[in-house]
């Protein structure tokens, strides 16, 4: 049986192998392929395919040791600070320490963002202001994974994602947040319920409190339904023309890319005060969301890859 969330991937997989001779098999459920061509075995898991190395790969789904090199390389990026659960943390004094958490949480007013250290899902992704949301977003967290990071809330104006392959972008878009336009007459649960998906429902009902849901925004007043770009959660994908924005993140995501030492990847840079900064380096490179409109452009992408496996 496929995983729904991995159909185009693994369709992609699948008709390249098809065009090029290659014998595909497909396991566990979809999480692994194996490619065989002659003597040439090859495996890609997740949505990864085997380009980047073990430790690129480790480093770019580690939050915490992703930021430390890229801060150590001069790249601009967003700090995560690594929080251990029980299980660990003896090997690093400290490092579930509640206080500390805290103290960074007095450090940053505006709020923190609480996320597993590891993986790309954007679950369990919580922004806190108060010691109780903290403490439960920690505990929520470590229930489900051995670590968490925590980095300091950024008002993100535009986020991009950039698909580079040795240091070539095969695509670049923008992640644009549902919204919606007062009226002056309905509600924001009103307005929401008109124009969200479900999906977006949901992520709404915990972004907004009741009285918040209730208000009646002012006629010609724009409100975004979520804080985070995040794709899963209702945002849309926006392919970006050749012009400045798309030049910066494309050279400020190569560096990072040649800082962790990765191959095939997807990176995310934000622009928070006017400046752009990366957020998080992606050893597996999920295009599902941007495959439903653009999927002649996912499969070169995805095609590009596998050409160089084959290499």
């Amino acid at each position: 049986m496929v995983l729904i969330s991995q159909r185009i991937f693994l369709e992609t997989i699948k008709k390249y192998c098809l065009a090029h001779a290659i014998a595909v098999e497909v396991q566990s459920g979809g999480w692994l392929v194996t490619m065989t061509k002659g003597n040439a075995r090859r495996l890609a898991i997740g949505y990864d395919v085997g380009l980047n190395s073990a430790v690129a790969h480790q480093v770019a789904n580690d939050k915490s040791a992703c930021a430390d090199v890229l801060a150590s390389a001069g790249v601009p990026a967003i700090p995560h600070t690594l929080f251990l659960g029980a299980k660990f943390s003896k090997h690093i004094p400290g490092s579930d320490s509640l206080d500390a958490m805290q103290r960074l949480l007095e450090q940053h007013p505006r709020g923190l963002v609480v996320k597993p250290n590891e993986g790309t899902s954007g679950e369990l992704v919580f922004r806190v202001t108060t010691r109780a949301q903290l403490e439960t977003a920690v505990a929520r967290i470590l229930a489900a994974h051995p670590s968490l990071a925590i980095s300091p809330y950024a008002e993100i104006a535009d986020e991009v994602r950039v698909v580079l392959l040795d240091a070539r972008a095969l695509i670049v878009y923008g992640k644009t947040r549902p919204s919606v336009v007062g009226d002056g007459i309905q509600s924001l649960r009103a307005l929401a319920q008109a124009n969200a998906t479900d999906e977006q429902l949901k992520t709404i009902a915990e972004e907004f409190d009741a009285a918040a849901l209730d208000a009646v925004p002012p006629a010609g007043e724009r409100l975004l339904l979520n804080w985070r770009h995040n794709l899963d959660a209702g945002a849309e994908p926006v392919l970006l023309a050749d012009d400045a924005t798309r030049e910066a993140c494309v050279a400020l995501a190569i560096k990072a890319a040649q800082a962790v030492g990765i191959r095939f990847a997807s990176i995310d840079v934000v622009r928070t005060e006017g400046v752009w900064k990366i957020l998080e380096v992606n050893s597996g490179v999920k295009m599902e969301a941007l495959g439903h409109r653009h999927p002649a452009l996912v499969e070169a992408a995805y095609s590009a890859a596998l050409d160089e496996v084959f290499a």
